[in-house]
Parts: structure tokens; sequence; C-alpha cells
């Protein structure tokens, strides 16, 4: 350790002091003094949210197998060592050196949420790190997004001086040597952004001027040099097989979100779903080689002593090899009694046998995702499900052993009714009916159905990014609603509904379609003591409120506002590959009830061929062969 270890007295004080003492298994240690760059990775929550994230894993492992960089890592602190900083004016350090933060050349913060805002700048005020982007010098490191939330980087965009779109495994060495030769050089901080935006994948605010119409739309959005690109197009991994993936994970002390091996399978999904921004920003779909698969499994279970392993992707069940693999795991996992989860399945692709097989080892609940009530509502949404499927896949559940079901809808989607949110108790109805219908000697036990509800929420790069939500006084009406409905269904003691809170999700949806103008209100409402939003507890939508009033924002313009199909957004400066185009045809098809199949039953013009390979490229590719 050579930076500022926290002193026993303040460990004894706080909560879980384990989430500041690093040294877990695995960790990293190299010495600062022989590294040419420190970068600090953050993700802005509490460690055990962030320790239990995939993507930070992959970027530490990545990094660190470069010997002139040394990726460290920090987290939000709690409130009880946050107060404990604060007064003692001890600044906010890295978990493997205890480093102040603002020593790193790099602070990079993966924007997972976007009710982690306000961590965000508690992070940069902790660290010493002026909040403001343009209020930094050469001494303050580059702040750096990443991760889902920047593909509208805009309401945060103030607070960051660059944002990395896309996958990070594919440009981080331009970016350190950009770094390094002009930190040699003698450049000033402009000067050093100003070349770090030329690459591709990078996206500098302070290289770019915002115009806005007297309606408050955006009028304008351009570079203000003529090298800078007018188009930041998003960073794939295109060769899935070849990138690094590690062996050796971090192991927590303490328990965490996900306590398991994560083992990622897949990028993208074939399927679709017009309300699904992951679907859409993460094309074309990739797979990783079973073999490859198979051998990172025995070798992260032996380096990390986890007791379970999960698959990571979109879409599991779309897996090709997922029926060889699973077998695979069954028997090498089996034997050592290590519990195999399967999450992201959908309800029509289950093998009969396989779920026999894993339920011995160890009995959980099974969770699937119908998004919608009614049939007419899942083909708005292009979830591809019928009640017939739905009801036969429960059925396999239930002879394979299974009697605790999870289902998870959506409430608030573009042209709901009443009769389609009552259509959610219904359909668990049917399937405990469906349940009941089983002869008794073949059930295991009662059936217990859990439905829970999030309020819907338009994002950046879906078909429904053009789509109004409801006011908050409507959805937990339309809540209440589902409720009392529940509440009224023949097996009721069955059935249990849970939905979430409807302030949180509007402000969200301010967040994930806002642009500029919305960073002076996270700033005003941090300044107030907003701090980790997410967390039910530390929610205070009347602050919230109030900063919107101080700025004189009005938050519905954001939200239950339906845009102009014509209408300029703040992220359309972002290419993803699938174009504005198939969106908006997307989101007409959705007004028409009219389901578009998935990218393997056939290709749809999406337009992420683009990046050349992936699913769809490859089926094109070998229909054109065989033409």
């Amino acid at each position: 350790m050579n930076g500022l270890a926290l002193s026993d007295e303040i460990l004894m004080g706080i909560e879980k002091p384990a989430r500041y003492i690093g040294n877990e298994v695995n960790m990293v240690r190299k010495d600062p003094d022989k590294v040419d760059i420190r970068f600090a990775m953050c993700f802005p929550d509490v460690y055990e949210i962030g320790m239990s994230h995939l993507g930070i894993q992959i970027l530490y492992d990545t990094f660190n197998r470069k010997d002139d960089v040394y990726c460290e890592r920090v987290y939000s602190p709690w409130p009880d060592l946050d107060k404990v900083m604060r007064e003692k004016d001890i600044p906010l350090f890295s978990l493997e050196t205890q480093s102040p933060i603002k020593d790193f050349d790099f602070l990079g913060i993966t924007l997972q949420y976007e009710m982690c805002y306000t961590n965000i700048l508690q992070v940069l005020e902790l660290s010493k790190i002026p909040i403001y982007a343009n209020e930094r010098s050469l001494d303050d490191p580059i702040v750096v997004g990443g991760g889902p939330c920047s593909y509208n980087p805009e309401p945060i965009a103030d607070f960051f001086d660059m944002f990395y779109i896309g996958e990070g495994e594919t440009r981080y060495d331009d970016v350190f040597a950009c770094y390094k030769r002009m930190k040699k050089e003698g450049a000033t901080r402009h000067e050093i952004l100003h070349e770090l935006s030329k690459i591709p994948g990078m996206y500098v605010p302070s290289m770019y001027e915002v115009t806005y119409n007297d309606d408050g739309t955006l009028a304008s959005f351009e570079p203000i040099y003529e090298d800078v690109p007018r188009t930041v197009t998003k960073e794939v991994v295109m060769d899935f097989d070849d990138v690094h993936y590690p062996e050796k994970p971090l192991v927590p002390f303490i328990h965490v979100t996900q306590d398991r091996v994560t083992l990622e399978i897949m990028r993208g999904c074939i399927r679709g779903c017009r309300f699904c921004q992951a679907g859409m920003i993460y094309r074309p779909t990739r797979q990783k080689d079973v073999k490859l698969i198979e051998d990172y499994a025995l070798k992260m279970i032996k380096s990390t002593g986890h007791e379970e392993i999960s698959l990571s992707s979109l879409s599991s069940s779309d897996y090709e090899c997922l029926k060889e693999f699973t077998y695979f795991l069954i028997e090498e996992m089996g034997n050592q009694h290590v519990n195999i989860s399967l999450p992201s399945l959908r309800i029509d692709a289950f093998s009969l046998d396989v779920m026999k097989k894993v339920q011995d080892i160890k009995k959980s609940s099974l969770t699937f995702a119908p998004e919608a009530g009614t049939q007419r509502l899942r083909d708005v949404i292009n979830k591809g499900l019928t009640e017939e499927v739905i009801l036969k896949g429960a059925m396999q559940a239930f002879y394979g052993g299974w009697n605790k079901v999870k289902f998870y809808f959506m409430l608030g989607l573009p042209t709901e009714t009443m009769e389609d949110a009552e259509g959610i108790p219904a359909l668990c109805e049917r399937v405990a009916e469906a349940y009941y219908d089983i002869p008794k000697d073949q059930r295991n036990g009662k059936i217990s159905i859990t439905a829970s509800s999030s309020f819907f929420v338009p994002k950046p790069f879906t078909p429904f990014q053009w789509a109004a939500m409801l006011d908050p006084e409507t959805y937990i009406e339309r809540a209440h609603h589902v409720k009392d409905t529940f509440r009224q269904q023949l097996n009721a003691r069955s059935l249990r509904y849970t939905y979430h809170e409807s302030y949180v999700s509007v402000l969200e949806g301010v967040f994930a379609r806002g642009d500029r103008k919305i960073s002076k209100v996270i700033y005003d409402a941090y300044k107030s003591g907003c701090i980790f939003d997410a967390w039910t507890e530390f929610f205070d939508n009347d602050k919230w409120m109030e900063a919107f009033e101080k700025n004189g924002i009005v938050k519905e313009f954001y939200t239950t506002r339906q845009r102009d199909d014509n209408e300029l957004f703040p992220w359309d400066f972002i290419d993803i590959g699938v174009t504005k185009r198939f969106l908006l045809a997307e989101w007409k098809n959705a007004q028409q009830e009219k389901v578009t199949p998935n990218c393997r039953a056939k290709c749809s013009g999406c337009g992420a061929t683009k990046f050349g390979g992936g699913v769809c490229f490859e089926r094109n590719s070998q229909k054109q062969g065989e033409a």
C-alpha cells in the first residue's frame, strides 16, 4: 500500500469495512511507479453491486494484462463512510493501493443505470476532481464514461471529458498511446481531448456545440473543429473468440449480488423486442465457441472456488450450442456440487431433459418474461410469444419438477389499455390452473407464482424512442388495479404481485432521453442531498422536483410527450449500425400490431450487417452463396 489506508477506528465504525480494504482473491498487484498509465475503474454504486458487474471484471483483466497500465477499482462509498470522509477530509481512494483517485491518469466510470447519476458526482467530489469537466486542469484525471447509458450521454455530458461508445476491448490501446504521446509533447488538456476525439468510438462533448429550437427540441449538434467526426460509430468486438476474458475473476470477501462464476456465451440478441435497448445496441449477435467456454468454465471454478456458475447473454436460449454446453456443465459441475444457473431463457425454448437434470443439482425458481399480459400487446412489443407457447413452456417446467415461477411484466407500454393490464393476472391464473390440472401425485407440492411489473421507460435506439410515457399517477392507478384483480383470482393464495416505484421510473425516463440541459438538474439535486437514488430508502422525489423547478425544466417535456417522426434526438450523432429508418419502421409496425421475425428467421435489414460479422451477416452471406 502506498496510499492513505483508512484507520482501524474508522473501519470498525462503519458498515461492512470489507467494501474498502481490497486484497480480494485474484486482485492484481503492481508497482504504480513502474507503469505509464494508472486507470481507476469505477462503478458508481455500492461495492456489492459493482463487484457483480461482468464488464468491469473483463476490462480490469484486459487492462492489467498490459505491462504499462495498472487498473485499480473504486466504488461509491456508502453514506456512513461518505459522511466520515467529508468530516475528516479523506480523499476517495482505490482499493488496490489506497491511492487518491485524483492521482490517476484516467477515471473510467461505467454507466449501467440512469439512477446512479448523482453517485457519479459523489465520486468526483470525494475525489477532489472538479465536477464540471470545463473546470479541470492537467492535474486532474481524464474522466471517461462507458456502458449502455453512454448511448445517450447528453444529460451528463458536462461532467465527463470523454465517452467510449461501444465495447471496451477494442480501442483503449489507441487511447493510451495517444494520451502518452500528447503528455510527452507537453500538450494542454484541451489539445489532448481534441486528439482523443479523433479515435473511432470516442465522443468528447467539449468538441461539439448544441443549439435548440424555440420549442425546446434540438436544432443542431455540430463539431467545433473540421477534423472532429460528425458521427461517432460504436466499437464492436467482431472476433468474439479472440478477445480477453478473465480466467481468474476477482472474488470478494463478503456476499455480493452475483456471487458466482459468470460466463459470457453470446453478445447481442436476435429477437428484436421493441422496448429493449440492449437488443439493438449490442447487434450484431455474436457467439463464443462452445469448446472455449467449456475451458473457461473449468478454469474459473478452479480459480475462484465459487459454488455456482451462471451463463451471461441477453437470450441464452438462442445460443446455438446451449444444449451441448449445458450437458457438459451438468456432467462436470454436478460432481463438484456446483449449481448451474440458466438465466435469460425464453419460455418457448426449454428442454425438459435439461431442466430435470439441472433441477437434480439444486432446486430454484424459474423466471420468465412475457412482458405483456395479452397477445395484442405482445405483438405490439414484438415479443414473439403466444399464450399457447407460454402455457406449454410452463407445463414443461412443472413436469420437470418446478413449482415456483416468476413472471416479469411491464405496465404503460405503448397502446396499452386497461384490458391489457388485466391480462397480467389472467395469464398468471391460467398458468396456475394448468399446474393443478396435473395429477396430484405428479405435482411437486403447491404452486407459487410471483408476478412483478416495472413501468415502461422509452430508451434511445429502440423503436419506442418516439413513444410517450404515462404520468406517475396513471402508472400507480394501473398497478393498483392489477393488484386488486390478482386478489380476485381463484388461485389468489398461490399468486403474488409486486410493482416498482413510479416516480423513479419517470425520472429514469427524463435521463434516458434527456439533453444537456438536464445536467444542471442533476447537479442541483445532488447538492441538495440526492444520492443512491436507485435505493428506495434514499430516493427523495421532492428534492428532484425542486431541482427541476429551480432550473425551469418541465420534466413532462421529456416523458409524456410523443416525439415527432422527424425530431432530431440528442443521441442521433451516434451510429450503432441499426438505422433510424429501421427503428422508425418498427415504431410504425408496433402501432399496427405487426410482428417482425427474429434475425435467424429473416433479415429485416436493420443495418447491423455493416460491421461485417455476427449471426445476421453470416446467414445473409450463406444465403447469397447458395443463390
